[in-house]
């Protein structure tokens, strides 16, 4: 017999970990999270947090999302990616990035209720492990994962207490592995990988330093700092990113992964801080030097029967795009209602299939486009002519020719310019961040046909209430006059349907549906003196049906199932649409 019981383990609290027990605890599901280490991150690591994101903590609840707004350095502030030869040298270009350039601003206004930030993982973590323990989730710390066997039941887990020595068992219907790159449970469970591992090394330093004289005027995340013969980087290129506006920063800078590791001491550390800043007096104050490796490989099966693996566990890729800790936590948003409602007894386990085969290809999609970016800045070294030569005396004589009064000079002023502005696709790829679209059982298109992308999809977000896809963001009234987003009206653990004048029989299948079945409907109807109303019309643009037709929306406010109007027999479509998404 188990030492413990629990209906779902979770094994990490990283963000994936952490934002499913959130999730699970806010659904009334009793979970047991456990942490190999004596408490969360011990670093920054991920930071960018995108706008899908900060949705799912508004769905786990006012308080979440502004307690992420309270601590994240919002999003003016992230700004212009900076590339340079120090932070106190001559600036080479930049580019407005998430969300910074006016173009780009109103496409975010437009596409969501909640907005983008920088909120470094120290802060996120905690934040969403502390909702999950508040509301339920027993965690264990200092806790090791040692292996698990699954039957037809459930899952026996084998963990180890590492403050006794002792090793316990851990009985749990569903395991869930959110352990990291190195995810043992993935390989217990055995799931395939496609890619490589350890394609190339970088080494961090965190330091803190007061740097506003240098970058208070331009603020942004990112610095990139090009220098010819220093010894980082390899052609010499360092990162100094933003942690805290404008005294904690973090160095990135790369190693041949084909050599060890570099050890780094603290003189070395702060040799290397004070080249890329270009203050050799700065006053700095050396926190932590750290190695990891860039990797490009993905799960092309995110789960294996009783078993369930997300965030790094799946999809393991360098920090480009800043897509590592959104994608963790909305595989937690897809996941965690699919298990309550198994668990609850409300749907069949083929429901839990649906996560593979809606998180496999985003697990896919974001490696690619992460490793994808790291390739796109060889243009930029191209243009400045860097690749031109190893000689650093010539690398450097080539930068310069960029401010010469002749032709070729002319040329490469355009390459540098066209160059920096391409990292667009790196550091404001909006669609990549918003566009993902599911395709699996637990999604009825009814034959409709998805449509097409008008603009470039990695850069631009295209709504559309196709089923599969994410439900569009409009404000609409309440007949209080209050305003809320579609996206407040769904969520929370329930299925809804909208639906407009003529659509009242929607509703009344919901009721009657939902009885039958045993579930929760919620149901609104939008339009002129209705509960809610469409004043500017943004909401009958945006939910391509008619007034009396009808979206079904999931409980991770992607759109289940659609009706263009109202049928001969709601409740029959309804009932058929239920069914067929819940394996019922």
């Amino acid at each position: 017999m188990a030492d413990i019981t629990t209906d779902v383990l979770i094994i990490g609290t990283g963000p994936a970990g952490s934002a499913t027990a959130a999730l699970l605890s806010t659904y009334g599901v009793e979970n047991m999270i456990i942490n190999r280490y004596r408490w969360l991150a011990a670093t920054p690591r991920a930071h960018i947090t995108n706008q899908r994101t900060m949705e799912v903590l508004r769905d786990l609840g006012s308080d979440v999302e502004a307690e992420a707004y309270m601590h994240a350095t919002e999003q003016d502030l992230m700004g212009e990616n900076v590339f340079c030869t120090s932070l106190a040298g001559e600036e080479i270009g930049r580019m407005r990035s998430w969300g910074k350039h006016p173009l780009s601003r109103a496409e975010h206004l437009l596409s969501s209720p909640s907005h983008m930030n920088d909120l470094p993982q120290t802060f996120m973590e905690p934040l969403l492990f502390k909702t999950a323990c508040s509301r339920g989730t027993q965690a264990r710390m200092s806790t090791e994962y040692l292996s698990h066997v699954q039957d037809a039941e459930g899952v026996t887990t084998t963990c180890r207490d590492r403050l006794t020595g002792k090793d316990f068992t851990v009985r749990s219907k569903y395991l869930v592995g959110a352990d990291g790159g190195n995810s043992l449970v993935a390989e217990h469970a055995g799931l395939p990988f496609e890619g490589k591992m350890g394609v190339g090394g970088s080494m961090n330093i965190l330091f803190k330093a007061d740097l506003s004289r240098y970058v208070a005027h331009r603020p942004s995340v990112l610095y990139w700092v090009v220098q010819p013969g220093a010894d980082v980087g390899g052609i010499g290129m360092g990162l100094v990113r933003m942690i805290r506006p404008w005294n904690e920063w973090l160095i990135v800078w790369g190693y041949d992964i084909n050599q060890p590791a570099p050890k780094v001491d603290d003189a070395f550390a702060k040799k290397v801080a004070r080249d890329l800043v270009g203050d050799p007096e700065l006053d700095i104050e050396i926190q932590s030097v750290s190695t990891w490796t860039v990797n490009n490989m993905y799960a092309t099966q995110t789960s294996k029967g009783r078993v369930f693996c997300m965030g790094d566990a799946i999809h393991r890729h360098p920090p480009s795009n800043g897509l590592g800790s959104n994608t963790s936590i909305q595989d937690g948003f897809n996941l965690a209602w699919k298990l309550a409602y198994v668990l609850k007894g409300k749907a069949g386990e083929r429901l839990l299939d649906s996560y593979s085969r809606e998180r496999a290809p985003v697990a896919k999609q974001i490696v690619t486009r992460a490793n994808k970016s790291i390739e796109e800045f060889g243009p930029i070294f191209k243009a400045l002519g860097l690749l031109d030569s190893i000689d650093p005396v010539k690398m450097q004589s080539n930068m310069d020719a960029r401010c010469d009064d002749t032709p070729a000079a002319e040329a490469q002023r355009t390459k540098i310019r066209e160059t920096i502005a391409s990292k667009v696709y790196e550091f404001d790829a909006h669609g990549v961040e918003m566009n993902q679209r599911y395709i699996s059982n637990a999604i009825v298109t009814d034959g409709q046909k998805e449509p097409a992308f008008e603009k470039d999809a990695e850069l631009h977000y295209q709504p559309t209430s196709w089923p599969g896809a994410r439900l569009p963001h409009v404000w609409v009234h309440s007949d209080r006059g209050d305003k809320v987003s579609t996206l407040d009206l769904t969520g929370h653990g329930k299925f809804t349907m909208l639906t407009g004048i003529g659509g009242q029989g929607w509703l009344d299948a919901a009721k009657t549906v939902g009885k039958e079945l045993g579930i929760d409907i919620s149901g609104h109807l939008i339009g002129p003196r209705q509960p809610w109303q469409d004043f500017s019309g943004d909401w009958a643009r945006a939910r391509e049906i008619r007034d009396s037709g009808v979206l079904l929306v999931r409980p991770d406010q992607h759109v289940g199932w659609r009706s263009d109007t109202i049928s001969a027999d709601p409740a029959a479509d309804l009932r058929r649409a239920l069914t067929a998404i819940l394996d019922r």
